[in-house]
């Protein structure tokens, strides 16, 4: 059983397939996982002209439909990993598996605000590495005060015409040396002590300006920016295998090499145990790993 249909999620299921293992793939609650949130995919590999995320996934998922796999849609909401075959509840139904690869993934942290989800993909973004490229001599917001907001500002001058930071407070939680970085960079202008209230603007599908206010001193007003992108955070999802899987304090998988976790049988993809990357091809190759994880593992157990 595979858990998630982003793009780890869809590579094992390819591989499992053609393998003869008859996988069955768990869509899960974001399906397609991060890359259906994306308009626009110009890095992975073997697209010139760039993909539409959607379609991506989609093309990933008919691939492995033609070797065999099955696609249910469902969350796990229980899972008890104690014994094989591994038992789990599937929004309240049960089922039984010999394997399992975990490719929930991990969701990114929003603000909540109005527009926010109504603007993810056409200037709303969690990836600058995604998508940082279509804003070439723009104005890009950053929102975070940890150390990827840094690392992500940073990266984006390559790209705009300047690049506002907006933290809540005026301390950051980043370490000193990202931190002075970012400070060192004449294209990085700081808003602290500062709170987005809402984007602008889903009557055109696109984002041209933000509503901000001062938390000190309760001035709000209009600030134009072209890109929007949220650095405070993801959040993996691992609830249902928490006190059985091996997580960090963060709830990422822990891996014990290669694509295995500490329970025999269970393996990881993606970014339900990758913090660092996060990018589609990474979780394609990840996907790939689990799979043949898997099928060297029920090989040797005479499946």
């Amino acid at each position: 059983m595979i858990l998630g249909s982003g793009c780890a999620g869809n590579t094992a299921a390819i591989y499992t397939a053609r393998a003869g293992l008859n996988p069955l793939v768990v869509i899960g609650h974001e399906p397609g996982g991060q890359l259906s949130l994306t308009t626009e995919v110009e890095n992975f590999p073997g697209f010139p002209d760039g993909i539409n995320g959607p379609d991506l996934v989609a093309n990933m998922q008919k691939q492995a439909e033609r070797f065999g796999a099955e696609y249910i849609y469902g969350t796990v909401t229980h899972a008890d990993l104690s014994q094989r075959p591994f038992k789990l509840t599937i929004d309240e139904e049960a089922h039984e598996c010999r394997t399992l690869i975990i490719a929930t993934g991990a969701s990114a942290r929003w603000l909540g605000l109005p527009n926010e989800q109504k603007l993810i993909g056409f200037g709303v973004s969690s990836c600058a590495t995604c998508d940082g490229a279509f804003y070439k001599g723009r104005k890009i917001m950053v929102i975070g005060g940890g150390d990827t907001a840094m690392e992500e500002a940073n990266f984006l001058t390559r790209f705009g015409e300047e690049v506002t930071l907006v933290h809540r407070r005026e301390e950051f939680r980043a370490s000193k040396i990202m931190l002075d970085r970012a400070r060192a960079n004449p294209k990085i202008k700081f808003l602290t002590n500062t709170v987005v209230e809402d984007i602008y603007d889903p009557g055109q599908k696109l984002v041209n300006g933000v509503k901000l206010r001062n938390t000190q001193t309760g001035k709000v007003w209009d600030q134009p920016v072209d890109g929007f992108f949220l650095a405070i955070g993801h959040i993996p999802n691992t609830k249902p295998f928490a006190g059985q899987i091996d997580l960090d304090p963060d709830g990422y998988i822990l891996s014990k090499g290669g694509a295995r976790t500490n329970i025999t049988g269970v393996f990881h993809a993606g970014d339900v145990q990758d913090r660092t990357y996060r990018q589609a091809v990474t979780a394609a190759g990840a996907g790939c790993m689990a799979a043949i994880e898997a099928e060297r593992f029920l090989e040797a157990q005479g499946h």
